[in-house]
């Protein structure tokens, strides 16, 4: 037997002896399971994490370029990180979300945390408990670092969106991400520009890394919007596959909550924990036999190949550099294997479903916040009419007089939820949008449709001299809440002066499991998600070393 010399025999024992090295482990590019494998490691822990997390909270939110997305920050986070690596170290590890910071929407309810839907109204309202989805996150170890700013009552609660007079357009023009709680949030990349709405704050926040990933709703593009002016991943998913319970309401019959994040695979994990019947919210009973096991199972390179995918090329022509790189992205598509066809939607679809969305909006809003409001304290308003009456009073201080003008108006224009017309619209028109579209579906023989999510980027904070009603080609993104289809938003690329541009990506109900493939696929070939420029690295951002 042939021994090794003393020399080699010790540098191999110093060797096993050494530990291994981690591999850096970054904020802005670790997705979930990143973060677990260092975690099973040893190299990081929840608490860690969480204090990074906070650090770029703390540098970037109220300081520095004061990107003001927190409406309510957690005071409790860290002791919960802490908590929750004592369970680890202890051997219970709850799942892939253990010691996951993220932040949350200010209109999903926290029993422990103030639900304002961004209105002064409800300062310092607490909720008798968690909304469905947000007790699961919680449930499967995760760590809510804070409440965020969004679009007052979701935007479209109190809202001019649908009416054609410039006068009205002016008079109720509320700058795009601003509430009268949580005040303006700036775009991390351009902070002259606004963060979109409703869920502004979260789109932000996210793309500046204060969190793992977000969540946002959607009622006619909440979180698509927010996700492609601030270049990140979200999600609309189809009408029913999560719980509304415990969310402030807008109009239920296109609402939905859905995660924000900075990877495709955030997005698929955190599904995977959210989804499930609720019998608190009837709409979950249409996800029998639709939810997949593991939405990650569907993430893989090459799932585009062999694909027919329809450009819907009615929202292009807005602006040059939006349209250069969603061409790009379609060509991209072509070179992973698609087959693209382009294609238009009839002109009595694209002018007819404003209409129905401004409609059903302003109607359900009405009819359906009291429900919500009769949950809170006695010392909050009731009624919708209590919201009109106490914004428009000067007694009340309330400090945005263009959305006290939009709630009147809704006001105005709000049908009764028994009103033939408002029913006709709900029941008739809506049934026409998803016959259109899944008529487009068959005929083109398509897997999935893809169209710019934006038609322009990011738009300036300040109000336009003379605003303009909605033409029917400004955005597509009422089409998937019309017919509650899913839609997934992903990074395209930038324009020239530093601004995101994203591809959506929309298919059939529950197509949840295809699009989360395409999109995966399309972001392994581009990695095209960037760091803000005004909330850049900062030393603490590598947690792993």
């Amino acid at each position: 037997m042939k021994f090794p010399s003393s020399a080699t025999f010790l540098a191999g024992l110093l060797l096993a002896l050494t530990p291994l090295r981690a591999a850096p482990l970054n904020l802005e590019t670790a997705t979930v399971a990143d973060v677990q494998a260092a975690y099973a490691s040893g190299a990081l822990s929840a608490e860690k994490l969480t204090a990074a997390y906070l650090a770029r909270i703390a540098a970037y939110d109220q300081k520095g370029p004061k990107i003001n997305t927190v409406i309510t920050l957690n005071p409790k986070a860290l002791a919960e990180a802490k908590a929750l690596d004592a369970e680890r170290k202890a051997g219970k590890v709850r799942g892939p979300l253990h010691g996951i910071p993220i932040v949350l929407k200010d209109n999903f309810d926290t029993f422990d945390l103030p639900t304002t839907a961004g209105s002064q109204l409800l300062a310092g309202s607490i909720p008798p408990d968690d909304a469905f989805v947000v007790k699961k996150l919680r449930d499967a170890g995760a760590i809510i670092l804070a409440k965020l700013n969004l679009h007052e009552w979701a935007g479209g609660g109190g809202s001019v969106g649908g009416a054609k007079d410039p006068a009205v357009l002016k008079a109720g023009f509320v700058t795009n991400g601003s509430s009268t709680m949580g005040g303006q949030t700036l775009n991390p990349h351009d902070l002259t520009r606004g963060p979109a709405g409703s869920s502004g704050g979260t789109g932000a926040a996210i793309a500046a890394a204060f969190a793992q990933f977000g969540l946002g709703t959607d009622t006619g593009g909440s979180i698509r919007g927010p996700s492609s002016v601030n270049g990140i991943v979200g999600l609309k998913p189809t009408h029913g596959l999560l719980s509304r319970d415990g969310i402030v309401p807008l109009a239920l019959t296109f609402d939905t909550g859905g995660p924000m994040a900075r990877s495709v695979y955030d997005i698929a994990i955190a599904l995977n924990v959210m989804t499930g019947i609720d019998p608190a919210d009837a709409a979950t009973k249409k996800s029998v036999g639709h939810v997949a096991k593991d939405y990650t199972a569907f993430l893989k390179t090459g799932s585009l190949k062999g694909a027919r995918i329809g450009v819907a090329r009615d929202f292009s022509g807005k602006n040059e550099e939006t349209d250069r790189v969603f061409n790009a992205a379609v060509a991209t598509l072509t070179k992973l294997g698609a087959t693209v066809i382009d294609f238009k939607f009839p002109d009595y679809f694209l002018e007819g479903r404003l209409g129905l969305s401004s409609l059903i909006m302003a109607s359900e809003f009405k009819g359906q916040i009291g429900d919500y409001l009769k949950t809170t304290a006695p010392k909050y308003p009731k009624t919708f009419d209590d919201l009109v009456r106490l914004a428009n009073d000067p007694a009340t201080g309330y400090n945005q007089p263009t959305k006290a003008y939009a709630l009147k108006y809704t006001a105005s224009v709000a049908l009764d939820l028994d009103d033939p017309i408002y029913l006709a619209a709900r029941d008739q028109g809506l049934a026409l949008t998803t016959a259109t579209v899944m008529g487009l579906f068959k005929r083109l023989k398509l897997d999935a449709m893809v169209y710019p999510t934006g038609t322009s980027p990011a738009a300036p904070i300040a109000a336009p001299r003379e605003p303009k009603p909605a033409s029917p080609t400004d955005s597509a993104t009422s089409i998937a809440n019309q017919t509650g289809f899913p839609d997934l938003i992903l990074p395209a690329g930038m324009t020239k002066d530093g601004l995101p541009v994203t591809l959506s990506f929309f298919g059939p109900a529950w197509s949840e499991p295809k699009l989360l493939g395409y999109a995966y696929d399309f972001e392994q070939a581009t990695k095209a998600r960037v760091l803000p420029k005004n909330t850049p690295a900062l030393p603490s951002d590598v947690v792993v070393r």
